[in-house]
């Protein structure tokens, strides 16, 4: 019996937590510069993310700042050790080399690398829909090189709406961006079992982070290949992070 107890006590000690920090604008400072679907991507995912018992904290439009942002990961990373998760999520416009604030600023990727940095976690998840998201690559590069070993061990997964020089769309018809709709249903299961040769890979009520991308990557080009210019998801992680479980239920 003593036994027992321990063995539990050990498992409950270790039990993995993940936070999940959602933002988007979808009222800018300037009205010429509002998009439709922002605020409900968050409120979608809000959903999703609490059936999974995960904490969820939502920021919409014109909390959507640095310093606010900064303060709620700042908690987070207060809270997380290192067997937790953390997903951060984005929704709203992008410019090459960072995301748009409510009041216009820019957030660059590289200061939002650093602030997610500060956690323990090992398991860091950045996802944004947004115009040029896929220029991280360059500013990921940079914060690498100012990382001591500790962080570059763990570093931060991304999956990002679009390649450098493309636009993340909305859809009307969704009523989401193309990419957060195929986000929505690839966490509520769509992605079990993608690979980069299809859906028909093993299905074990699961979603990894590469099953999640091949599944958005599909969706979003398909939606997308009659556009003058398209949209292609990009995945930036390193290979020790594909297998990493995002969602899971119970058969």
């Amino acid at each position: 019996m003593l036994i027992l107890l321990m063995a539990c006590m050990a498992i409950g000690a270790k039990a993995q937590t993940t936070y999940v920090l959602l933002t988007g604008v979808s009222k800018y400072q300037t009205r010429k510069a509002n998009l439709n679907f922002s605020t409900r991507d968050v409120k979608e995912l809000d959903t999703i993310f609490k059936k999974q018992g995960f904490i969820v904290n939502k920021l919409t439009s014109r909390y959507v700042v640095r310093d606010t942002i900064s303060k709620k990961i700042d908690a987070i990373a207060r809270l997380a050790k290192p067997e937790d998760t953390i997903i951060f999520f984005f929704a709203g416009h992008g410019k090459p080399g960072g995301i748009v604030m409510q009041d216009l600023s820019l957030l660059s990727y590289h200061d939002l690398v650093e602030m997610l940095m500060q956690t323990k976690a090992q398991n860091i998840v950045c996802i944004i829909d947004a115009c040029h998201s896929g220029s991280v690559a360059s500013d990921v590069k940079e914060s690498y090189e100012s990382w001591d070993e500790e962080a570059k061990q763990r570093g931060i997964s991304f999956i990002m709406g679009c390649r450098a020089d493309e636009y993340s769309y909305e859809d009307d018809w969704t009523g989401n961006g193309h990419f957060t709709q195929a986000l929505k249903t690839g966490l509520r299961g769509r992605a079990d079992g993608w690979t980069s040769k299809g859906p028909n890979g093993t299905k074990d009520c699961q979603v990894t982070l590469y099953e999640l991308y091949r599944h958005i990557y599909d969706y979003v080009t398909r939606m997308t290949k009659q556009y003058v210019k398209k949209q292609h998801p990009q995945l930036i992680a390193p290979r020790s992070a594909y297998n990493k479980v995002i969602t899971q239920w119970n058969q």
